[in-house]
């Protein structure tokens, strides 16, 4: 009987106790991983500066991909300074941001890696790859922004997932809803960035913008 009467007694001072009780909402799968990285949330960064910045930013910056091309072929200098960027350290190309309006004359669909071959001066043959993904290779728009720098970021491995954000951004937002069907022959208009090809190689362009019609 003293053991039930205990019991209750603490029983009671539980419920007296309850209205005053603070209760802690446990956090989401991607609130704790943002914790546990000290408050690094790329995704997050990334669609914060998209609409406000990143866009805004290509469109200013971006030539023709004709001139873009030309002008790094003639005179790289010059075309780094209208129309590049890359980061002061590491051994990284020039990223440059360029506007491409062209006809697709291959579409590459059966990869994850998938990608528009594109004329843009009417001969009939590619002068630049469109990836269109949802494998995007490399960090083509991160590279090409002039208002972020790795000096910014705790070390490579979130400099690295930073520039990820980008593309699983973009190919979340236009990539994944763009038809894979019938693409040869069409027109596409697209806005974004590609780094320095290697001499023999096509110009990789990352989209940030990319309509196909026509």
């Amino acid at each position: 009987m003293p053991n039930f009467a205990t019991a209750a007694a603490i029983s009671l001072a539980i419920v007296l106790a309850l209205p005053g009780c603070k209760i802690i909402r446990t956090p989401t799968a991607e609130e704790a991983a943002e914790a546990a990285s000290g408050g690094f949330n790329p995704d997050r960064q990334v669609a914060e500066i998209w609409d406000a910045k990143v866009i805004p930013f290509l469109e200013k910056r971006a030539g023709t991909f004709q001139e873009v091309s030309a002008l790094a072929a003639s005179d790289l200098n010059a075309a780094a300074a209208k129309y590049g960027h890359k980061e002061k350290e590491g051994s990284a190309p020039w990223t440059f941001a360029a506007k491409v309006s062209g006809t697709i004359v291959k579409a590459e669909t059966t990869s994850r890696a998938a990608y528009l071959d594109t004329d843009v001066d009417g001969d009939g043959k590619a002068d630049v790859r469109i990836q269109i993904g949802p494998v995007i290779k490399g960090t083509a728009i991160r590279d090409s922004l002039d208002f972020v720098n790795f000096n910014e970021f705790k070390n490579q491995i979130q400099w690295a997932e930073f520039g990820k954000a980008f593309n699983i951004h973009v190919n979340g937002l236009t990539l994944e809803k763009l038809s894979r069907d019938g693409l040869e022959g069409k027109k596409v208009e697209a806005l974004g960035a590609y780094p320095l090809p290697s001499a023999g190689q096509p110009a990789l362009l990352t989209p940030a913008t990319i309509t196909i019609g026509g």
